[in-house]
């Protein structure tokens, strides 16, 4: 790492900001949409997955070289909002949508989904009505298995993803017609990190083929295609990301034969990418803090283990990782067990390692874990800090920060009073047009074109610490009172419900309940 691309070396890195410490290279990051881009038809929108990796500063980088985002949650969609992404280069997706997080997203302006199944396409109809617009929907499908071969299978299975072809063999194109939602394309992703080029490139055509079936059986004019991905990286171990060659050439003829108006303005060719965008992106530094004899076996203690990186690794889900000293040595190799500080004998990094005469106070690197790093890690486990997180761009520090873990009050949401139940999935407040007037003024995006949702994300909305004061200015002058500070809790600005319920018995001496 130290001389890769400039800069500081990981001693001067760890002397700054401690020990242990992520750091990314922002160019790796451009680099690989800018091969992935190439390798993909001509005009293909790639879409960076945010499990992969959700740090805004990434995910920054990613927009500046022209990426849309996926999300799966409302904390994704917070980092793509921290980035500068607006609702209109977001797709939602995931298999367990909720009323609350679907609220979230459309408050935030997102109108493009990916529905799981019939169900999940009729919620979404469902918030889209409540919120006066419709959603443009996606329908992920779970075919047959087309090629098999290497990588994790999505689909082609029995699975959580997606709508089983084979197990529901009966629905029609009348089943896709729901109030507040358009199923206007197909989403694939039946393979992730598949290392073998010929395994990615049938399983993508399979789906095209697949998806132009779907669409003269069901009637669907397609113009949104999502292919999805399955492009491969290294992880937490020596080796490069592949440059694939063979894919835009075959993908073109297929979908010039299935789709023809593919290629015109209007249609929309998508693929996703998470790991091989960011994987080859980072690093992480650690520390050495014991060398241990135990029986036959040396164990080599580090400062970093299962819940900064590779959570599952000691349950035996992961490859062992690759550990090699930051600062290149000739000593001779030892065979060790690299393990964790945790307390358990789980924690551990690769049970057979061979590091140059390890001490303690040696700074090692894993490297190539830009994805599914710490936030796919055991993070809450006993407690510990999570590491410093570090971007570099042309040699030079541009971020820092570090994730914490806090707990915070929550306020318990209940019939009567502030709320009023209107149905199992369903909330409604009766706050005043004032106080919605003064929400909307200071967070234009809530509610978008449609009614502020009392469970509503006031985060995703825009709700900073700047937006926070200017809020409270507007309800005390709206109302000509000062809102005691013990009320003004983290749980209070959840929501437009949770502010009301926190802040109502001030308001309502000036407020005529109607």
């Amino acid at each position: 790492m130290a001389t890769d691309g400039g800069g500081p070396t990981a001693a001067e890195l760890v002397g700054r900001y401690g020990s242990p410490l992520y750091v990314y290279r922002a160019e790796r990051v451009e680099a690989a949409a800018a091969d992935l881009r190439a390798a993909l038809p001509t005009g293909a929108v790639v879409m960076y997955s945010l499990k992969a990796n959700p740090h805004p500063e990434l995910v920054r980088v990613l927009r500046g070289a022209g990426c849309r985002v996926e999300l799966t949650s409302t904390g994704e969609l917070a980092s793509a909002l921290a980035a500068g992404f607006d609702g209109a280069e977001c797709l939602y997706g995931g298999p367990g949508k909720t009323v609350e997080e679907l609220t979230a997203a459309f408050t935030s302006g997102i109108r493009h989904y990916s529905v799981e199944s019939l169900a999940d396409l009729r919620r979404v109809g469902s918030v889209a009505l409540a919120h006066g617009t419709r959603a443009t929907c996606l329908l992920r499908v779970n075919p047959p298995s087309n090629a098999g071969g290497a990588g994790l299978r999505m689909t082609g299975q029995p699975s959580q993803f997606g709508l089983d072809l084979d197990a529901n063999p009966d629905v029609t194109g009348a089943d896709l017609a729901v109030p507040g939602a358009t199923v206007h394309g197909f989403h694939f992703y039946p393979l992730t990190n598949t290392p073998d080029e010929r395994t990615l490139r049938e399983e993508l055509l399979g789906s095209v083929r697949v998806a132009a079936d779907l669409a003269a059986r069901w009637g669907i004019e397609v113009t949104h295609l999502d292919l999805g991905g399955g492009f491969s990286t290294p992880y937490a171990g020596e080796g490069d990301r592949p440059v694939y060659t063979t894919l835009r050439e075959p993908l073109e003829r297929e979908l010039d034969a299935r789709f023809p108006a593919w290629r015109t303005p209007g249609f929309e060719l998508v693929f996703e990418s998470g790991r091989y965008l960011v994987g080859d992106s980072g690093t992480l530094v650690c520390t050495v803090t014991d060398v241990k004899t135990s029986g036959p076996g040396t164990y080599t203690v580090l400062d970093t283990g299962i819940h900064h990186l590779g959570g599952l690794s000691g349950i035996g889900r992961l490859r062992p990782m690759t550990a090699r000293p930051a600062t290149p040595t000739d000593a001779e190799r030892v065979p060790t067990s690299l393990v964790g500080p945790l307390c358990t004998p789980a924690d551990i990094v690769n049970r057979a390692a061979s590091l140059p005469a390890p001490h303690p106070g040696q700074l090692l690197e894993i490297p190539n874990v830009g994805a599914y790093g710490l936030t796919a890690s055991l993070v809450g486990f006993l407690s510990r800090p999570a590491p410093t997180e570090v971007l570099l761009r042309g040699g030079a520090v541009v971020h820092a920060s570090r994730l914490r873990l806090a707990r915070e009050p929550v306020t318990e949401l209940r019939t009567g009073d502030a709320y009023q139940e209107k149905g199992p999935d369903h909330m409604s407040v009766q706050w005043d047009a004032e106080f919605e007037k003064q929400l909307r003024e200071a967070l234009p995006r809530l509610g978008g074109d449609g009614p502020v949702s009392p469970e509503a994300s006031l985060r995703a909305a825009g709700l900073d610490s700047l937006a926070t004061v200017e809020l409270l200015v507007k309800l005390e002058e709206a109302y000509g009172v000062q809102i005691p500070d013990e009320v003004l809790t983290p749980a209070a600005f959840a929501s437009p419900g949770s502010l009301w319920e926190a802040v109502s018995d001030r308001l309502r001496p000036t407020v005529s309940q109607g």
